[in-house]
């Protein structure tokens, strides 16, 4: 079935030919001279002023003459001989979450509306030194929590696809930035599926990576909060490798991390031939989906060229895992967030889902939180013994389709009632608890034009062979990535 995406409800025009090409081949334009800096950084900082007042998905954005003088003295740089790292040149906004020297920083919050970090997160770093130009921030939820992508700093983001729809969260800025070509590649975070439902809902690449591929930090805990990690967005594959390559590796102050393997953008010239995937589906009707997304996937899970399919359904206690991620998640982002609780101004100021999560961190017991390890732990088990029958495992992305965006979330999944604002994004926890690689790929859109994705997880590590399969999925898809038709 051939499936074409609806051209864009936003009222914008088509991008300009630069902004439309890859990273990768945007990166090695300006490495051998045939596009300059200025050219690239000036085409998308154009199209952000264009577009950007339609969805609000780049956020404290950079004075422009300081962003060209960056871009000058990068073109002097490369005229003298100087050296030209991965993204040296392209521009990007670091979703709104990560700490970045000199840029405002405000979480989604209106406690640090005025907070401007003095260092940055290492990733962000490392993007620095890989010669990249940061222009500004993409949007977020308040503190990341929530896949519906608003807050009362900045105002909500809207879908790249339909103005009155969500653009998912919590990398909502970064995903409908790079569906409408405001940016060439983008970095995200995953907790509950933050890299993987935004990607799903803008028709682009989310991959969580592996626990601990890229350090996380600078942290004041650096061992408790293992289910968080940074990753990238992009919409090619191979754009999510470059960026990926650059973000990964072993940092002393993240003893977590591990030491980068082999290049992962080298990894993919081997195409993957062949693979046998498990289909989680709904779970044998423990999820309830909204009509319409299992047929998207199962009808995307036949396009990837050599790879086989079986159902599965996993012998293990579906509800006590969701109460186990729920318990691990109070009691590191909600016990993160007890700072700010039990200061009552800055309590006043934050919103119900994170009081939810603070209130329930002061309540846990350590018998209850070693309990949710405890079976958190069983689970790995559970995903290693899967791993020796099948090479991936797959499902959707979301529950629901794109809603609309003034519904903070859904109260109700195909008749079922939803008991916190997270419990319809539980599909996403299954990789999360794992530790596992995991990727959306875009499956299509329903009848109403609403964009739909599927996640392809990985063994523990296996990161370049999920890349692998999503590249070759990519390749058999009939559409492009992002909000472009045909």
């Amino acid at each position: 079935m051939s499936i074409v995406s609806p051209a864009t409800k936003h009222a914008v025009p088509p991008a300009s030919s630069i902004c439309r090409q890859p990273a990768t081949e945007l990166a090695a334009a300006i490495r051998q001279r045939d596009l300059s800096v200025r050219e690239v950084v000036t085409s998308f900082l154009d199209r952000i002023e264009v577009v950007n007042p339609f969805v609000n998905a780049v956020v404290s954005l950079r004075d422009r003459a300081d962003v060209l003088h960056e871009a000058d003295t990068a073109d002097s740089h490369l005229a003298g001989g100087g050296e030209a790292g991965p993204l040296f040149g392209l521009p990007i906004a670091i979703k709104d979450l990560a700490l970045t020297k000199g840029l405002l920083t405000t979480f989604g919050s209106p406690i640090f509306a005025d907070f401007m970090p003095e260092e940055d997160e290492f990733f962000v770093e490392r993007i620095r030194k890989a010669g990249a130009i940061i222009v500004g921030k993409t949007n977020v939820p308040e503190f990341g929590l929530g896949s519906n992508t608003y807050n009362p700093v900045f105002g909500p983001t809207l879908n790249a696809f339909d103005p009155a729809l969500t653009a998912g969260g919590s990398s909502g800025g970064a995903a409908v930035a790079l569906a409408l070509d405001m940016l060439p590649v983008a970095d995200g975070s995953d907790f509950g599926g933050s890299l993987r439902n935004p990607a799903a809902y803008n028709n682009v690449f989310g991959f969580r990576p592996s626990q601990g591929l890229v350090p996380g930090g600078p942290n004041p805990e650096v061992f408790h909060a293992q289910m968080g990690v940074e990753g990238p967005m992009g919409r090619t594959v191979r754009d999510l490798a470059m960026l990926l390559d650059v973000q990964c590796g072993y940092h002393a102050q993240a003893p977590l991390s591990y030491e980068k393997p082999a290049s992962f953008l080298d990894g993919l010239k081997a195409p993957a031939q062949k693979g046998h995937i498990g289909w989680l589906g709904n779970l044998g009707g423990h999820l309830p989906m909204e009509p319409g997304i299992l047929d998207l996937c199962e009808a995307a899970l036949i396009r990837f060229p050599g790879f086989s399919t079986e159902p599965l359904v996993p012998d293990f206690d579906f509800e006590l895992l969701w109460q186990a991620f729920v318990t691990l998640r109070q009691a590191s982002s909600g016990a993160a967030l007890n700072v700010l609780y039990e200061d009552a101004d800055r309590r006043q100021l934050l919103k119900p889902e994170a009081i939810w999560e603070a209130e329930g961190a002061r309540v846990l017991t350590a018998p209850e939180i070693y309990a949710a390890s405890v079976t958190r732990s069983a689970w790995y088990r559970t995903l290693l013994s899967l791993f020796e029958r099948f090479d991936f495992l797959a499902l959707p992305t979301a529950q629901v389709f794109p809603f609309d965006v003034t519904l903070h979330w859904p109260r109700e999944v195909a008749g079922r009632a939803m008991d916190s604002y997270h419990r319809w994004m539980q599909v996403s926890a299954f990789a999360t608890l794992g530790g596992c690689p995991a990727v959306n790929v875009p499956v299509g859109f329903d009848v109403q034009g609403r964009p739909m994705g599927m996640q392809l997880i990985g063994r523990p590590r296996g990161d370049l062979a999920v890349l692998k399969a999503a590249a070759a999925y990519e390749a058999a898809m009939s559409w492009h990535a992002g909000a472009r038709a045909g």
